[in-house]
């Protein structure tokens, strides 16, 4: 049996330096540097491949963090926009003269709040100091003067609103020119 075990390492042996001699061959036969460049070529290739496509995933990332972070702070803006010309109704109303205090007093309550509900998600008017194309828009002029310089504003026929920065709706104004 002994006899049989050295048969299979004498054989083993031979057998790993035949192959030894047969990688020797190749090597002799092609540059040694040549194909380390080429190692380090193609590793360098993939090392470029990774990072790009880490960079790329991390981007994908920060693009899908930054929308849902948006999606989620403009989420009520269709509601609010709904809820606008119902304000201005409540507004319409209680600007109307000769309402019993009861009515009076549930619609200014009603409007109260429907402008916190709005406050609490962000809404906010425009303010009308001065005009700003961005945030009003213009639907009369008048003629400045000296105690009316131009761009002010003269009178508010409908309120405008934000979402944050967001621009719901343009408040209509008449301007001095």
């Amino acid at each position: 049996m002994s006899e049989d075990i050295k048969k299979e390492e004498v054989t083993e042996e031979v057998e790993a330096t035949e192959a030894a001699e047969t990688v020797e061959e190749v090597v002799s036969e092609t540059p040694e540097k040549s194909e380390l460049e080429l190692a380090n070529e193609r590793a360098d290739d993939f090392e470029n491949k990774y990072l790009r496509a880490h960079a790329e995933m991390q981007n994908i990332q920060r693009r899908a963090n930054e929308e849902r972070q948006q999606l989620q702070r403009y989420r009520s803006q269709d509601l609010a926009k709904a809820i606008l010309p119902g304000l201005d109704n409540l507004e319409r109303a209680l600007a109307v003269e000769g309402l019993t205090d009861d009515v009076k007093k549930g619609l200014e309550m009603t409007h109260d709040s429907l402008i916190q509900a709005l406050k609490e998600e962000g809404v906010e008017e425009v303010e009308v100091e001065n005009f700003d194309h961005n945030f009003h828009m213009a639907v009369q002029t008048l003629p400045a003067d000296d105690e009316h310089p131009a761009d002010s504003i003269a009178q508010v026929f409908q309120k405008g609103y934000k979402l944050h920065e967001r621009l719901l709706r343009p408040a209509m104004v008449v301007v001095y020119n």
